[in-house]
């Protein structure tokens, strides 16, 4: 077996000092190296893939152990990915290498993943960047999924610890071109690879016949029209080839106008009202250009006005929304709970752990935005008003492929910067800002309040959330569809040249086995009633829910026009903006607003209409699988969500087990339904944090006692008590 040792050090400026134990002398180490690497896993490569840099005998500390352990192995670094290669998955049986990713593994960093590198030096942690005049004995990275990585270096040649630093830090913080980016290497040596179905059943949006399906799904055909104004950009290069607006409003204006200031449609209420967006035109302009710019508008306000159109109400998202800044700062703070070096570190945070959360702001961020979220159903529910503003959420947005359709309707084609927000091409740090995660972490929050209204899990949020760090799917990793398509060669006039056929995200095949793709579907998820889908002709339906609200008299909108003048252009900033600039400095619901909340919460649940989330203080959580999901220490060993979504699996399988033999007693012809699928058989070897932790074998107690420990006196050591295994069977 490979050398295994118990090391000191975390890395951190507290930490002990060092010692070394192992069954290996150190200095027998370099002479068993052919020995070692025979026995190493191997480095799997993906099509063009390559490597670039490697170190030998380098030390991957143990994390839950407070790094007082750990493994040796090789480090590399490729065009794609920082790999460790150890005998740490070895260890793994066959049910659990089924929910691994297929294309990352527990041991690789995509390059766009690192967030910060740290070297050790003399016990000193200093950040890392550009060219080092000396190198470290230690290495920590920080990653975007709240990963953190510890290596030890001390018995690594020290030419090979030049390459390897070097090659990581240059390779994860240089700033790149987008050509370079391994999203097109992988595509041009997967071309004649089998292809994938990257529909899935996704409406992708990129073709006048996506749009005018939503429509009709919406029943916004009756006042609003799809246009193909702009096709092959052009028009506008920040706007999709194809959007909706309003009906009466002539093709020409957007062609005159260049897309600046047109009201575009996203979603119909079932009550006819609906949901706009707009930006607001340019603000450096002439007099003479500005006068017909103010016509324009208010032609526009008339058109939408006017029936069949509902009033209008208008939000002014420049005069009051969060900054991006704000949002990026509130981020830095609460990433760094969970950024843990060690379990010292956890348990020396866990007394002051709630305060620390709170002076982050990010929980209160997320509670404001869907304030203003409700503020503006009730608008569109109760007050049957127009709304100028952000996408809201249907029914058929909760299931999986609904959700995904959302995301590419709204995220995608709507022009979201991903490429900027993401900072993918490492060019600008002020533009790194979180927006979409915050969206997700909102939909987490009416995930876990009202989980029978999802098809989808915590799990699937956990791993689209990851995605984003994957380049060999095109989805998250350009800033418009314009600039998709230019770099892929879809606007070429080359008729010779072939476009890359770059890989959606929604292909899951392409990541998970199907018995992973369990978890990303929710078995408590209720389906609609088939008997609902066929409303009488004539009849004007409405769910329960939706008629016993309060409806409040229409009032016309104070303002006349749209949006105030914005300096950023139509799309570059609005959508990356969509959700900070929701928030609203007042933390009460408006008058109107409560009543239709209240009376919202005080009847059952139809999770097939409306849905709106609590918004009290504690009803507003941390995304505990997202955040924790590392952290030994806030495991939950048999238990958690993915242990009870195991077990209602189990008893499906059961009780369809006793359906075929009462239809095989009565020689039923019936078609029995599909076998549901369970995951690991023993529920005991799951955990909370499965299968991202996958069934940490080491005790994770408390190297040092926090007050609540040191309470307990010497009535029971707890804290040198190994864990046990809780067996949902015996619940």
């Amino acid at each position: 077996m490979l050398a295994k040792g118990v090391v000191g050090g975390s890395g951190g400026t507290k930490a002990p000092k060092p010692s070394f134990v192992s069954y290996v002398r150190p200095e027998e180490i370099h002479t068993n190296e052919k020995e070692i690497t025979e026995k190493e896993v191997t480095l799997h490569l993906l099509p063009g893939e390559q490597l670039l840099c490697e170190a030998s005998t380098v030390l991957k500390y143990v994390q839950e152990d407070s790094c007082q352990r750990g493994v040796y192995g090789r480090l590399v670094c490729t065009d794609f990915k920082i790999a460790f290669l150890g005998d740490d998955e070895s260890a793994l049986d066959n049910d659990e290498t089924l929910f691994k990713n297929k294309v990352v593994g527990e041991n690789d960093i995509t390059l766009h993943c690192v967030d910060q590198i740290y070297g050790v030096f003399d016990e000193k942690k200093k950040t890392l960047f550009g060219q080092l005049k000396k190198y470290p004995e230690k290495l920590i990275i920080h990653c975007k999924d709240l990963r953190v990585f510890h290596f030890c270096l001390r018995y690594t040649k020290e030419e090979e610890v030049k390459r390897i630093v070097s090659g990581i830090i240059h390779h994860t913080q240089a700033p790149k071109l987008l050509k370079r980016l391994f999203l097109f290497s992988y595509a041009t040596a997967a071309q004649n690879s089998k292809p994938t179905n990257p529909r899935n059943h996704t409406v992708m949006f990129d073709t006048l016949k996506d749009w005018c399906w939503e429509l009709e799904r919406t029943k916004g055909n009756m006042k609003y029209k799809a246009v193909s104004v702009n096709e092959g950009y052009k028009i506008c290069e920040r706007l999709p080839a194809y959007f909706v607006v309003p009906t009466p409003l002539p093709e020409e204006d957007v062609q005159r106008f260049q897309g600046h200031g047109i009201p575009i449609w996203c979603w119909s209420c079932h009550n006819g009202s609906a949901l706009l967006k707009m930006s607001a035109l340019p603000k450096e302009q002439d007099d003479g250009i500005l006068q017909i710019q103010k016509s324009f508008l208010d032609g526009i306000y008339k058109t939408i006005h006017r029936p069949p159109y509902e009033i209008v109400k208008t939000e002014d998202l420049s005069s009051n929304f969060l900054s991006l800044q704000e949002i990026q700062t509130a981020y830095c703070k609460f990433k760094q709970l969970f950024l843990i070096d060690n379990s010292t570190e956890f348990w020396d945070t866990d007394i002051k752990w709630f305060s620390l959360l709170e002076s982050s702001s990010w929980l209160d961020i997320i509670r404001r935005c869907l304030k203003k979220a409700i503020e503006i159903t009730e608008c569109l529910e109760a007050q049957n008003m127009n709304v100028l503003l952000l996408v809201m959420m249907d029914p058929h947005s909760r299931t999986r492929t609904g959700f995904q359709s959302l995301i590419q309707k709204e995220w995608v084609m709507g022009g979201h910067c991903f490429l900027d927000r993401c900072n993918h091409l490492h060019q600008s740090d002020k533009e790194e800002v979180p927006v979409f995660l915050l969206f997700l972490d909102c939909v987490w929050q009416l995930v876990h309040q009202h989980s029978p209204a999802f098809e989808f899990t915590e799990t699937y949020l956990t791993v689209l959330s990851d995605s984003l760090y994957i380049p060999i799917f095109s989805t998250f990793f350009f800033n418009s569809p314009h600039q998709k398509d230019t770099n892929t060669g879809r606007e070429s006039s080359d008729t010779q040249s072939k476009p890359l056929n770059l890989l959606s995200v929604w292909d899951w095949s392409v990541q998970f086995e199907p018995k992973a793709q369990t978890l990303l579907r929710n078995p408590l998820y209720v389906e609609k009633p088939k008997l609902d889908k066929g409303p009488r002709k004539g009849m004007r339906f409405k769910h329960q829910r939706q008629l016993s609200l309060p409806l409040t008299q229409s009032k016309s909108s104070p303002k006349r026009g749209f949006f105030r003048e914005e300096t950023d252009h139509l799309f570059k900033n609005l959508l990356g903006k969509r959700i900070s600039k929701l928030i609203n400095s007042s933390d009460e619901l408006q008058d109107n607003c409560r009543e239709f909340y209240d009376s919202w919460h005080s009847k059952p649940t139809d999770y097939h209409s409306l849905l709106l989330p609590h918004i009290e203080g504690p009803e507003i959580k941390v995304w505990a699988q997202r955040y924790l999901r590392w952290i030994p220490e806030a495991q939950i060993l048999g238990g958690g969500r993915v242990a009870t979504m195991s077990k209602l699996l189990e008893m499906m399988e059961e009780v369809q087990s006793l359906q075929e033999k009462i239809d095989e007693r009565h020689h039923s012809q019936v078609l029995l339904p599909a076998e549901a699928p369970c995951l690991l058989r023993n529920s005991t070897r799951l955990s909370s944090l499965f299968p991202f932790a996958l069934l940490q074998r080491h005790s994770s107690k408390p190297i040092l006692p926090t007050s609540g420990w040191k309470t307990l006196g010497d009535e029971e050591d707890l804290a040198k008590r190994e864990d046990e295994f809780v067996d949902l069977g015996d619940v």
